[in-house]
């Protein structure tokens, strides 16, 4: 799942160049994005405990496949449903206070798994942590646009969202140990501490540049030097009513949850397999990610190269699509590698794919969309690949318990982008912007790159 900064992309009509403010400006709003990189990075430590401790969980607690399907659906629909209304109450209360209530929650929620005994418990304290880790975006992105001027707002999007793939790395490096030395419970009981800090020190630091004593008066003049730009949200009614609205929803529907399938049950498949113990499982899921997050940046790089050689956006866009789906068909293999190598450099390209793939995905809603309605449609593509992950979850766990074989999940996950680059390509075939009742005919459409 993964997330982005949408509307983050620059606009050179209204940005402030640095220059015109002299050379010591000051660099205190990097320190701010250095703090949501360090919550985006343990939100996804926090939700990929669990993922890493699975084998061991599952034959300590005796759960079914079905039984474990139901605690990650547990996560993934209190996800969604906080999709819905995490960018409201952070809007009401303000980032400061929004965000505390959010990594608030989702401590608590991580900590509280080391009290769970059984299947509803943990299933419980995985809901609590979804819903507070939906907040997490939302009120990164609020504070980038509170803190940077818009010519810096898609770098520093692009700085806190890279937390994604490091909690993804670093999960399976901290987690095996802790475990196999002071126990499962202190693995969540780590992380939860980990978000419980960053919250005191978010508490103590952030205020609004305006409110901020610490921040230079040049600092502060070239923050506020751009004049302010409408901000109304497009209603999700009107944006229903275009098929580059589905064909967006579509594309995370069909994709987002292989992702899912990736953190939480890439561990098991890999100890059921080739038997890895606890501490084993970390430098194959290392290496994995680290292709993810390779991937992630390539993908990004290869359609703006394309679009520079010439090529038209539409082709650009969907040429990179087409090749990060090629990127995961290998994955169908996956299952019957004949060693544990063969194994992590299939899934390993898998995970670059879809990371290059994400980072393309999300780039349409700038292709398709004027800049207002970016927020509002990654939005619903957002709670789209959630309630997609909620069925997958659910698939997988059926189909392993019916047959014990990993076989028909990489099989399914292998095809799943090209079925829903087809879908994206039946739906809009030339990325033909919007057409919102309400659209000014010079338009307002941005092509700023956005990452997953």
């Amino acid at each position: 799942m993964r997330n982005v900064a949408p509307g983050s992309g620059q606009d050179g009509d209204h940005a402030a160049p640095a220059s015109k403010f002299g050379a010591g400006i000051g660099r205190f709003r990097w320190r701010v994005c250095a703090m949501l990189l360090a919550a985006t990075t343990i939100s996804y430590i926090d939700r990929q405990v669990l993922g890493v401790l699975a084998p061991f969980l599952q034959d300590k607690m005796g759960w079914s496949e079905v039984q474990y399907s139901t605690i990650v659906t547990a996560f993934q629909a209190a996800y969604a449903i906080g999709l819905l209304c995490a960018g409201a109450v952070i809007d009401r209360f303000g980032t400061r206070i929004g965000y505390a209530l959010a990594i608030g929650i989702w401590s608590l929620a991580a900590m509280g798994h080391a009290l769970a005994t059984g299947v509803v418990s943990f299933a419980v304290a995985r809901f609590a942590l979804g819903l507070g880790e939906s907040g997490n975006f939302p009120a990164a992105i609020k504070a980038v646009a509170e803190w940077f001027p818009q010519r810096e707002r898609a770098l520093a999007a692009g700085i806190f969202n890279s937390g994604s793939n490091i909690g993804a790395i670093v999960a399976p490096l901290l987690v095996p140990v802790v475990a196999a030395t002071f126990g499962w419970q202190a693995a969540f009981l780590c992380t939860g501490l980990l978000s419980a800090t960053w919250l005191t020190a978010w508490l103590i630091t952030y205020r609004t540049p305006d409110q901020q004593p610490r921040l230079s008066a040049a600092e502060r003049a070239y923050i506020g030097a751009e004049p302010a730009t409408a901000a109304a949200r497009v209603p999700w009614l009107q944006l229903l009513r275009h098929r580059q609205t589905w064909a967006f929803a579509a594309a995370k529907f069909f994709t987002d949850p292989i992702w899912w399938f990736f953190l939480f049950w890439l561990p098991k498949f890999l100890h059921a397999k080739y038997g890895l113990g606890l501490v084993q499982l970390g430098a194959p899921l290392i290496i994995i990610f680290l292709l993810a997050d390779a991937g992630s940046i390539a993908g990004g790089w290869l359609a703006g190269w394309l679009i520079r050689r010439g090529l038209s956006v539409n082709r650009a866009r969907k040429g990179a699509m087409l090749l990060c789906a090629l990127l995961v068909l290998p994955v169908m293999f996956a299952a019957k590698a004949g060693n544990l190598w063969l194994a992590v450099a299939l899934v390993g390209l898998a995970t670059a794919g879809h990371q290059g793939w994400s980072a393309n995905v999300y780039t349409l809603t700038s292709d398709l969309f004027p800049r207002r309605a970016v927020a509002s449609v990654v939005g619903m593509g957002g709670f789209a690949g959630a309630v997609g992950g909620m069925l997958i979850s659910t698939v997988i766990g059926l189909l392993l318990q019916a047959t014990g074989s990993y076989v028909p999940v990489f099989l399914l996950a292998g095809g799943a982008y090209l079925f829903a680059l087809l879908v994206v390509q039946l739906l809009v075939p030339r990325l033909e912007p919007a057409a919102l009742d309400d659209q000014p005919s010079t338009g307002d459409h941005t092509s700023g790159e956005t990452t997953a």
